[in-house]
């Protein structure tokens, strides 16, 4: 005989929280994700010991076993998803069900990065090609770097569609902007269209200002069961739907270079959601180059496929715009340390909040945004995980 689905629990962001970002010469990753958890327990409001669950990836020999011991949890729920930028919104998905199924009851990602602290102290160096062995071996003697995958995509985009030059550069023009009004970000000063084209070339046809910045920081937020919300400091918001896919790590294997893997996660989390792209207030989108946000603005249903330029035009993107997106002004000018997708979502739940400060977007009658969007993407294209959140 056919059995019922067992119940399941509505699952919400209970805290959220940035660590120091920026330039952060004297701290450790490890003391970044301590931070950042630190805070974010602190704005939830809850007890330590109410968390049971524990998503981390990128360091430790055993992520995230090391970071969970650094931060003393004993956690009986874990994920170590790695896949690139899009990691912590797959990791939210993931920690979502498992809350919803009984398995975990409060689950906590957090992620710190000194990736510009340790370039700046000789730690490591800055290589940006991937794969000595394995199937990216054969494309890394032609100069295969990930700058030169997402510039090989914006060239076939523009070849395609007759997307601009300009109409790229007004994506990095109003996610400064945007930053102008955030006093945490790195980059406040205005910039022009101008400025952008005319920046040194780093890879055809990006130039600087098309690519994003490199930060030290760290980020945390925590997801609970419904039954937790009564005991929180602050009015939760709500994890509606997600959706993850991944395409491609071989760009030979990449079928379509002017779609992004979001076209599948953004339809998933959507339609679990129950909500249309059309419904959403504001929208948070990894942004490590500038087609990155334009051709994920596509893929989620925001435009069709090929009305990206036109649409990031007359500044739809900024905090008064149509569809306010990157709101802290984005990893082109807020903060990139390394990871960016979980800053994403601390930034579309400080929105649905309102406490977003100068920057804080308002609809008609000054009303807050009540849903959101954060779409993280990994590696070159290769993977994205899309979240829908909501207050009500």
């Amino acid at each position: 005989m056919p059995t019922h689905p067992p119940p399941t629990r509505r699952v919400a962001i209970a805290g959220a929280a940035l660590a120091d970002c920026g330039r952060v010469d004297d701290a450790t990753p490890y003391a970044l994700h301590a931070q950042a958890a630190r805070r974010a327990l602190a704005d939830s409001g809850l007890d330590k010991h109410l968390i049971d669950g524990f998503a981390s990836a990128g360091l430790g020999t055993l992520a995230p076993i090391e970071v969970a011991e650094y931060l003393g949890l004993r956690p009986t729920w874990v994920d170590s998803t790695s896949v690139g930028g899009s990691t912590w919104e797959v990791m939210a998905a993931h920690a979502a069900d498992a809350i919803a199924a009984g398995r975990a009851n409060a689950v906590l990602l957090v992620y710190g990065s000194t990736a510009r602290a340790d370039i700046k102290a000789g730690r490591r160096t800055s290589n940006l090609s991937f794969g000595a062995r394995g199937p990216l071996q054969f494309e890394v003697p032609y100069g295969h770097s990930l700058i030169a995958k997402y510039a090989m995509a914006a060239r076939r985009h523009m070849h395609a569609y007759g997307t601009t030059l300009e109409q790229l550069a007004e994506v990095a023009v109003q996610a400064r902007a945007n930053a102008a009004h955030n006093p945490d970000a790195m980059f406040r000063d205005p910039i022009t269209v101008d400025d952008v084209l005319t920046g040194p070339v780093i890879a055809d046809p990006f130039t600087k200002l098309h690519c994003c910045l490199r930060s030290d920081g760290g980020a945390a937020v925590l997801l609970v069961a419904e039954e937790y919300v009564a005991d929180c400091a602050k009015a939760p918001v709500w994890v509606l739907g997600a959706g993850e896919h991944v395409s491609h790590t071989t760009m030979s294997e990449w079928e379509d270079f002017t779609v992004s893997p979001a076209a599948v996660s953004g339809r998933l989390a959507f339609e679990r959601a129950g909500v249309r792209p059309a419904d959403i207030d504001i929208a948070q989108l990894y942004d490590a180059f500038t087609y990155m946000t334009l051709v994920t603005l596509e893929d989620l249903g925001f435009c069709a496929k090929g009305e990206g330029g036109t649409f990031v035009e007359k500044g739809r993107l900024t905090l008064t715009g149509d569809l306010p997106v990157n709101t802290d002004g984005g990893g082109l000018s807020a903060q990139h340390p390394g990871m960016r997708g979980l800053f994403l979502l601390v930034e579309a739940v400080r929105q649905l909040r309102g406490e977003a400060g100068d920057r804080q977007v308002r609809k008609a009658g000054g009303r807050l945004p009540e849903l959101a969007v954060a779409s993280g993407t990994g590696g070159w294209f290769c993977s994205s995980g899309t979240v829908v959140l909501g207050r009500g």
